[in-house]
């Protein structure tokens, strides 16, 4: 299967860096944009099976929210010509920050569009965005238990989770879903770590191809 891609929009750089380090983890190509207008012009190549936005950047009365509504709303991509590669369908998950949540979850809710609260619980998000990537056709399974995070690279202690199934999406509240700074800088503490113990094993395995025999 084709490499999954991810476009972030969002101008936070806290958030910017932990869904990048989210979704890193599970070896999806990830880009980040900070306006609108790159945003729409990233659309337009048709790289991207996930968008995941800020919805206080996309503007619920923007083109850019516009777009990505009539993208999910979507079921089939157009037939590709032939000899060429289907088009990716592009399926979009809105982050909503708690200043914005009284005016953008009734419309969110109306449109049937997936979104989750800031701050949000890992191992939902992480859910969350598998099973929209297999509304795009991007992976063939969605993650549905994550005994460890990253779907068991990593050991992390065990965190409950409810989901409302309304239209099929699960809809976040703040009360169930919540990444905390603690588990933030714990996860970056082991990436960091696991880093070096990469590297540390890379400079071994080029040292023992010079030593002699």
């Amino acid at each position: 299967m084709a490499e999954v891609g991810i476009l972030i929009v969002d101008d936070d750089l806290a958030s910017q860096r932990a869904l990048k380090n989210i979704l890193d983890s599970e070896g999806w190509l990830v880009r980040i944009v900070p306006q609108a207008s790159e945003a729409l012009a990233e659309l337009a190549t048709g790289n991207w099976n996930l968008a995941i936005v800020n919805v206080a950047l996309a503007d619920v009365h923007g083109p850019l929210f516009a777009v990505l509504k009539e993208l999910a709303a979507v079921e089939d991509p157009a037939p590709a010509a032939e000899g060429e590669a289907p088009p990716k369908q592009i399926r979009a998950l809105f982050l909503v920050p708690l200043s914005r949540a009284k005016d953008a979850q009734a419309i969110l809710e109306r449109e049937g569009l997936p979104y989750s609260l800031k701050p949000y619980h890992l191992h939902d998000f992480l859910e969350k965005v598998s099973e929209l990537l297999v509304e795009a056709g991007a992976i063939a399974e969605p993650i549905r238990s994550i005994g460890g995070f990253a779907a068991g690279k990593r050991k992390r202690p065990k965190l409950g989770f409810s989901r409302d199934t309304r239209r099929g999406t699960m809809f976040a509240s703040r009360g169930d879903y919540q990444m905390t700074d603690e588990d933030m800088a714990e996860f970056e503490r082991q990436e960091e770590e696991d880093r070096k113990k990469r590297e540390k094993e890379v400079r071994e395995m080029k040292d023992r191809g010079r030593a002699p025999g």
